[in-house]
């Protein structure tokens, strides 16, 4: 009885209980799924995709412009277009995620226990404002010395300036390039796992489907 009870027991220790709950709560057909409702066929969703999107060109020209330094983007022809790219990429990109964040606001997107699903994609806007914030401190130009002073007065009267110093270029160089990004990639995977685990919430009207229940 004693030899059963060790043979049915889960085994592989904390990767086994990983393995296991992923397979639970992300089989494939969740993870990667070749059909979805006839309600995502709706614009608010095409501008989360538009989103990822614009985040993948904005992290790709980020390793372009972090690879060749700041004087190449200010004094190479490449450089201005590779940080052009750049900057208008995260233009779309709180474009994209406004529309969408809003529009997710008023479709409830919380309801059917999506409340953390919610709560990612509104934590991943603020860790995204942030960054932008950083990046336009390193242009090293008078817009960057004038936002810099700006936003040193908003930061000191909250108290926060001490730590975060945004008129120390190389401060800055390292929250735009090395940490903010990590607190956003996290965030955003986070928040498109959630989506494949719950799914796509259906409209409010279809509030008591089986889809809203998942």
């Amino acid at each position: 009885m004693t030899e059963q009870l060790v043979r049915t027991r889960p085994t592989g220790g904390w990767t086994g209980s990983l393995r296991r709950g992923m397979e639970r709560n992300l089989p494939p057909a969740k993870l990667l799924p070749d059909e979805q409702p006839s309600y995502v066929a709706s614009w608010i969703y095409v501008f989360g995709v538009l989103t990822l999107t614009a985040l993948l060109v904005v992290v790709g020209s980020g390793i372009v412009l972090s690879v060749r330094g700041p004087d190449w983007w200010h004094t190479s022809a490449v450089g201005h277009y590779f940080n052009s790219v750049h900057l208008w990429s995260v233009e779309l990109l709180m474009v994209f995620m406004s529309v969408h964040l809003i529009g997710k606001f008023f479709m409830a997107a919380w309801r059917g226990r999506r409340a953390l699903t919610w709560i990612t994609g509104a934590v991943s806007f603020i860790a995204c404002a942030t960054t932008a914030l950083t990046g336009y401190l390193i242009q090293q130009n008078f817009d960057a010395q004038w936002i810099s002073t700006q936003a040193k007065d908003g930061l000191n009267a909250i108290g926060v300036g001490a730590y975060f110093n945004v008129m120390d270029f190389g401060q800055m160089m390292l929250w735009h390039v090395a940490l903010f990004p990590i607190v956003v990639a996290l965030v955003v995977l986070l928040h498109i796992l959630l989506v494949r685990r719950r799914g796509v919430v259906p409209p409010i009207a279809r509030a008591g489907a089986a889809g809203d229940r998942s």
